[in-house]
């Protein structure tokens, strides 16, 4: 077998880096700005940031009343991020748990159970994946509103898992199709109930998948900001992403970049460093088609 010529490898190679590169700018920058103090930030080079301080998230986190730098008390502005930190870990943390519980057990029973039909349910299923959520506001908020959670987490944590549901049981329905009948047969000959040989055969069979699943319903709730602020409008009820929606970008523009970065690379690094089972997952569930 003839090796490839050069000129192709470094064709590769350069379309490799370019990628790279496209992808990773915009965290780069974002990092960058939020390193920097206002002075540096008029004055300064937009790419590079020569006196790095974390002045900016350390004001993210002052309360009410204190000082915050040279500003000055007229223009002096703070903002509850803790509340708003807390509230986004326990609305991601719930949201996510809710889309893995309710895809597993909704994909098991299409995909390994085999009702009548189960083909065009799951069909069915993943066709509501492309509808656009911004067409459902009206009716979302009149369900929350009938469910007294408005302004309320909960009402997230509920509303969330749909945006991610379709495609988890989709690809999760798949994949346990497919995987091998037999040892879980022989697990229910040996006396071992169906449910004990879901928890036990199934479920560590289905790691890669799971994972995949897990790592998608994060970044698709991690990306939304719309439902966050219709729904929460109280200012210490906001996640992350609403709550920066409200900051005074004209005043505060490298606190909102700061605010930005401590959600968004926590994210980047979960999904850096389960990406090899993110690969996996989808791979292992598309080979077995739906």
């Amino acid at each position: 077998m003839n090796p490839r010529p050069w000129w192709r490898k470094l064709g590769h190679g350069s379309l490799l880096l370019l990628a790279t590169i496209y992808c990773v700018f915009p965290i780069y920058f974002m990092l960058v700005q939020s390193l920097k103090t206002a002075q540096e930030d008029v004055f300064g080079n937009p790419l590079i940031v020569w006196n790095p301080t974390f002045e900016n998230f350390e004001e993210l986190f002052e309360r009410q009343g204190e000082v915050r730098g040279f500003v000055g008390s007229a223009l002096r502005r703070s903002y509850p991020f803790l509340d708003w930190l807390e509230n986004t870990i326990v609305v991601f943390a719930g949201s996510v748990a809710v889309t893995l519980v309710a895809s597993i057990l909704a994909a098991y029973a299409i995909g390994r159970l085999r009702p009548p039909g189960f083909r065009w349910w799951r069909r069915a299923i993943f066709a509501t994946y492309v509808v656009p959520h911004t067409i459902l506001f009206v009716p979302l908020y009149q369900v929350v509103l009938s469910l007294h959670l408005d302004d309320n987490l909960l009402a997230l944590v509920l509303v969330y898992p749909t945006l991610a549901l379709p495609f988890c049981v989709w690809i999760l329905s798949a994949y346990f199709q497919q995987l091998p009948r037999e040892v879980e047969e022989s697990a229910l000959v040996e006396g071992a109930s169906r449910a004990s040989a879901f928890v036990r055969i199934v479920l560590p069979m289905s790691r890669p998948v799971i994972v995949a699943a897990g790592i998608f319903a994060l970044g698709t709730i991690a990306s939304d900001f719309t439902l966050a602020s219709v729904f929460l409008l109280g200012a210490h009820n906001q996640t992350i992403p609403a709550g920066l929606g409200t900051m005074e970008v004209a005043l505060d523009e490298l606190l909102a970049v700061a605010g930005i970065n401590l959600m968004a690379i926590p994210v980047v690094l979960i999904c850096a460093v389960f990406a090899r089972g993110y690969v996996r997952g989808l791979t292992a569930a598309m080979v077995e088609g739906a």
